[in-house]
C-alpha cells in the first residue's frame, strides 16, 4: 500500500462522524493501561529509583528519559507523567472525528476550570510555584506552557487580568467573580463564577441532537450532580441561615434538582442528608464511607467518594457505547486516572508513606 493511499484512508477515517477507526486505535491503547497487579508491584517497590526502573520498561520510558537527565527525584518523575498524559491526549485528539473531538473538548474543559481554580487558591494562600505546580493536571485546552505562565503571575488580580488579555472564554466569569472577591476577600465567588461558566458553556455545546451527544450529556450531568452534592455537604458545616444557598446551585444535573438541593441544604445534619439520598444513584457511595466520615470528621471523605463514583461511571460508559464516543471518553478518563494513581504512588514513596495508606489513596478499577 502506498503512503498516499494510507494517508487518504486516514483522512477518511477521521472525517464525518465515523468512530470505527478511532475506537479501534483507542482499544489498542487501552490494552496497555496498567492492571492492578502491576500497580501493586509499583506500590511495593522500596524506593523511587526502583519504581522508575519498572516504569522505564513501559510506554512511560521515553518521557522519563527525557526528564530524568535533570535528576532522579519525585518532582521530575511527576513532570514526566504529566508530559506523557499531554502527549497521549494530543495523539488521540489527532485522530478523532470532528464530532468526537468537539464532545471530548467540551468534557475536558472541566480540567481548565480545575487548574485555574488551583492557581487562584495558590495565589490567595501565597503558596510557592513548586507547591502550586504539584496540584495542576494539564488535561484540558490550557497547555503546560499556559499553566506555567499563569502560575508565575503575582496575585489573584493578575490571574484574572491575564485570562482577559489572552482572550480566554472564562475571562468574563473571572471578572464578574473578582468584584465580589475584592469585597469579601473570599474565593468562593470566583470559584462559583467559574463553575457556573463551565456548566452553562458545556450545556450549550451539548445541546445538539444525537446518541453521542446524549452520552456526553450524561457525563456532564453526573459531574453537575456531584458538584451540587459536594456543596450540600459543605453547607452542613456553615451557618446557612445567613447564606443564600440557592446561589451555589448549578443547573443541569440528572438527579439533584433545585428542589432536592434546597431540601438537602436545609437539613439538620449529615445523617438526615444521607437518609434522603438513599435510593438515589449516589446514596450507596455515600453510605459506604459514612463510618470513615465519623472517624475523621471531614467532609473530604464524601467528596472523595463522589469523585470516585464519577470516575468509575465514566470509565464504564464504553461498555454501553462500544461504537460511539463512549470508547474515547472512557479511555481518556482511564488514562487520567492511571496518571493520578502513579503520581500518588511516586509521591507516597518519596515521603515514606505506608503501603496501605498509598493503596487507600488510589482509585483502582
Amino acid at each position: 500500500m502506498s503512503d498516499a493511499t494510507t494517508s487518504t484512508r486516514r483522512r477518511s477515517a477521521v472525517s464525518g462522524n465515523d468512530y470505527g477507526y478511532a475506537n479501534a486505535r483507542i482499544r489498542g491503547m487501552r490494552s496497555r493501561l496498567f492492571d492492578r497487579p502491576f500497580l501493586d508491584r509499583l506500590i511495593e517497590e522500596p524506593s523511587v529509583p526502583r519504581l522508575v526502573q519498572d516504569l522505564t520498561e513501559t510506554e512511560y520510558g521515553p518521557d522519563l528519559e527525557e526528564v530524568l537527565i535533570h535528576g532522579l527525584d519525585a518532582t521530575n518523575v511527576d513532570v514526566a507523567l504529566k508530559n506523557n498524559m499531554v502527549r497521549t491526549f494530543q495523539k488521540i485528539m489527532g485522530f478523532l472525528n470532528p464530532e468526537a473531538a468537539y464532545l471530548v473538548t467540551t468534557l475536558l474543559g472541566r480540567w481548565d476550570i480545575f487548574n485555574v481554580k488551583t492557581i487562584l487558591r495558590a495565589k490567595h494562600m501565597h503558596l510557592s510555584i513548586d507547591e502550586l505546580k504539584d496540584g495542576l493536571l494539564p488535561a484540558g485546552q490550557l497547555t503546560p506552557v499556559d499553566l506555567e505562565a499563569l502560575s508565575s503571575v503575582d496575585d489573584v488580580r493578575t490571574v484574572v487580568d491575564t485570562a482577559a488579555t489572552w482572550g480566554l472564554p472564562m475571562a468574563a466569569a473571572l471578572r464578574d467573580g473578582h468584584g465580589e472577591f475584592m469585597h469579601t476577600g473570599e474565593l468562593a465567588s470566583l470559584e462559583l463564577a467559574l463553575d457556573r461558566y463551565y456548566t452553562e458553556w458545556a450545556q450549550e455545546r451539548l445541546s445538539r441532537r444525537g446518541a453521542n451527544t446524549r452520552m456526553a450529556q450524561k457525563v456532564l450531568a453526573t459531574q453537575v450532580d456531584v458538584a451540587n452534592l459536594v456543596m450540600v455537604l459543605r453547607l452542613q458545616s456553615a451557618d446557612v441561615e445567613h447564606i443564600d444557598i440557592d446561589q451555589f446551585f448549578l443547573e443541569g444535573g440528572a438527579v439533584i434538582t433545585r428542589e432536592l438541593y434546597t431540601a438537602l441544604s436545609r437539613m439538620s445534619d449529615i445523617d438526615e442528608v444521607l437518609g434522603r439520598l438513599r435510593g438515589t444513584a449516589y446514596g450507596r457511595a455515600l453510605d459506604d464511607v459514612s463510618m470513615t466520615y465519623l472517624e475523621q470528621n471531614s467532609i473530604s471523605v464524601f467528596e472523595r467518594a463522589l469523585e470516585d463514583l464519577f470516575t468509575r461511571r465514566t470509565l464504564g460508559i464504553a461498555k454501553g457505547d462500544p461504537l460511539g464516543i463512549g470508547v474515547a471518553i472512557s479511555y481518556l478518563w482511564a488514562k487520567q486516572n492511571e496518571i493520578t494513581n502513579l503520581r500518588i504512588i511516586v509521591k507516597g514513596k518519596s515521603v515514606g508513606m505506608p503501603v496501605d495508606r498509598v493503596r487507600k489513596e488510589l482509585i483502582l478499577v
